[in-house]
């Protein structure tokens, strides 16, 4: 179904960290654009449909009030209805940056005022919903910006409080308008999802508990939640409610990148057992429950996996890295 197109060279491989892939698409140019992180930063590459490597950017992480160059832990590219923006999280704080890397319009240093002298203090987990963007941090606090429609007066709006262990991944859904509807998920380090309604004031609208195992990757499909665990497991809950529809037994390692096609309601899900899964979702007309076919295996031989996405909405591309491979790897259904 799929097959291995021309990879993507790096100049070092990714780092062993859980979403090591982000990749923003631009139709209109014809490219497409991946970033990856390895240690105090972060390298961002454009690429043609053929994969011939176009441009590359090396982006650092700001020293903050630290002596030693702190560590990239995740890079994302938000799509808000206006601009877009590259965020990156450190150990020292949040650098948002134009969609290219060229300009820095924000930075946020991590306040590690609340942290004994044995905990990580960093930012991780990245979304946009609406004009906000949403960061998740070590204390388990999700802090929420409101981004201008040009230029650097980012204003640090609100700071959700619902999680108690460190947050691993942000995932949204446009709301459509609709009043009292779940748009985003939180993950942490205990399994806990909570899921939230956006807007001017973000409201809590329920805590779906873990299990004692961590819940590295999230994404929102049409009201339903796609959590993929430390366990290999992709469990699939109704965001309103926290109702369990599907519980798969996905892989055999830890999780570490979901992502979503939402034009065609594909799942992807890429662990530490060298595998990459492609799941057909779609919502019973009877029941409403969601339903899951799954349609491609890959194997990454030899490879410890630790980012995956879709390249496309319609998700008949995708790309994978893998720490100390010095590559984007790519596949493609055409």
């Amino acid at each position: 179904m799929f097959h291995r197109e021309r990879s993507i060279p790096l100049r070092g491989s990714a780092a062993a960290l859980c979403n090591n892939l982000s990749v923003l698409q631009l139709p209109v140019r014809n490219l497409t654009h991946f970033g990856v992180v390895h240690g105090p930063s972060a390298q961002l590459l454009s690429a043609a449909p053929e994969g011939v490597p176009l441009a590359q950017r090396q982006l650092h992480a700001k020293q903050g009030a630290g002596v030693s160059p702190p560590l990239i832990t995740q890079v994302h590219w938000c799509v808000l209805p206006f601009r877009v923006l590259l965020v990156l999280t450190s150990h020292r704080g949040i650098q948002m940056y134009e969609s290219d890397g060229s300009v820095m319009v924000y930075w946020h240093a991590l306040d590690s005022g609340d942290a004994s002298p044995v905990q990580a203090v960093f930012a991780r987990g990245i979304a946009a919903s609406g004009h906000f963007i949403c960061v998740g941090t070590w204390s388990g606090r999700v802090l929420v910006f409101d981004i201008p429609a040009k230029g650097p007066n980012i204003v640090l709006s609100e700071e959700l409080a619902g999680h108690q262990t460190p947050v691993t991944d942000i995932a949204t859904e446009a709301a459509q308008g609709q009043d009292c509807v779940a748009d985003m998920v939180t993950a942490d380090d205990s399994g806990l999802l909570c899921v939230w309604r956006s807007g001017p004031e973000f409201k809590l609208l329920t805590r779906i508990p873990g299990f004692g195992i961590p819940c590295p990757s999230v994404q929102l499909w049409q009201g339903a939640i796609a959590a993929g665990y430390g366990d290999g497991q992709v469990r699939l809950y109704e965001a309103s409610t926290g109702t369990l529809h599907v519980q798969i037994n996905a892989h055999a390692r830890a999780i570490c990148a979901l992502d979503l096609a939402p034009e065609v309601g594909k799942l992807l899900s890429a662990a530490e057992d060298t595998f990459v899964h492609i799941w057909k979702l779609s919502r019973s007309p009877e029941s409403g429950y969601v339903e899951v076919e799954h349609c491609h295996g890959e194997c990454v031989p030899d490879t410890q996996v630790c980012g995956a996405r879709f390249c496309d909405p319609s998700g008949s591309s995708f790309a994978v890295t893998g720490y100390d491979l010095a590559e984007i790897l790519r596949f493609s259904s055409m």
